[in-house]
């Protein structure tokens, strides 16, 4: 992503809103939690979801990711300049939030959210769509995600990809807008500390395996 300074532009009026203890919702009859896992580009979030995906726990990739790869298999140099860039990226995330449904599971973690998307628009210098305004309604008002989030804190470096042409610098910047999104919204941060691929999945693992309350 193209290094530019992080401004701060509109904030959803959702904002205010009271969110609930947790995020559990029925799902044909079972409780289902969806837990989240955030943090500045390339701080291992990845790996800690391949290796929770090993482990037998339902997953969901980072949607941002893919909508930037797609575009690039079609020519497209810089997919986050294109105007539909956020609502694509939106529109990605309710589509297989919606379909992992369907998983015979009763919790699921997510690679980012539409918090995240909130935070990389702010990033990026993009006024607040309809579109995510309305997702970032829906996701509150069918307390979709828990309350607590993982945040997986940076590695101290940020390797580049195709995909993710930040600096270092730059990312922890990026660190900062996703927190600060986070907080906003009402989310509590469960900090995911430097580590081991295999200790951090750990942690996460920790809370996720807890009764539901």
């Amino acid at each position: 992503m193209p290094r530019i300074a992080v401004r701060v532009v509109q904030r959803l009026d959702v904002r205010g809103r009271n969110h609930s203890r947790t995020g559990q919702t029925k799902e044909r009859g079972r409780t289902m939690r969806r837990y989240v896992l955030t943090g500045a580009p390339g701080a291992g979030k990845t790996s800690i979801l391949r290796l929770l995906e090993a482990t037998g726990h339902s997953t969901v990739g980072e949607a941002a990711t893919a909508v930037i790869a797609s575009g690039q298999a079609r020519g497209e140099a810089e997919p986050w300049t294109r105007a539909s860039f956020i609502d694509d990226v939106v529109a990605l995330q309710r589509r297989r939030q919606t379909q992992a449904v369907a998983a015979a599971t009763t919790v699921q973690i997510y690679d980012r959210s539409p918090i995240c998307t909130h935070a990389l628009g702010v990033y990026l210098g993009y006024p607040v769509s309809s579109a995510l305004s309305a997702e970032i309604d829906r996701i509150t008002r069918e307390r979709i995600y828990e309350r607590q989030v993982f945040f997986v804190r940076n590695l101290g470096f940020c390797e580049p990809t195709a995909a993710r042409r930040i600096s270092f610098e730059d990312s922890l910047k990026f660190e900062r807008v996703h927190e600060e999104s986070y907080r906003a919204f009402g989310y509590e941060l469960i900090d995911i500390p430097v580590g081991a691929p295999a200790d951090r999945m750990a942690a996460v693992r920790s809370t996720i395996s807890r009764p539901a309350r």
